[in-house]
């Protein structure tokens, strides 16, 4: 949980410095773009452990 925690801490940060720069943030600004994105977790979780 600790993890999880953290990354949405420095995620947040990171989207903030951007924000603040003006450039545009460096995720996928849909959600669409988003399921891929687990997707491609999901695979790698599930090609680690079952294949």
């Amino acid at each position: 949980m600790k993890d999880i925690i953290l990354a949405l801490v420095a995620g947040g940060l990171v989207g903030a410095i951007f924000g603040k720069v003006g450039l545009p943030i460096p995720a996928p600004a849909n959600v669409a773009g988003l399921m891929g994105i687990a997707g491609i977790m999901l695979g790698y979780i599930a090609s680690t452990k079952f294949f």
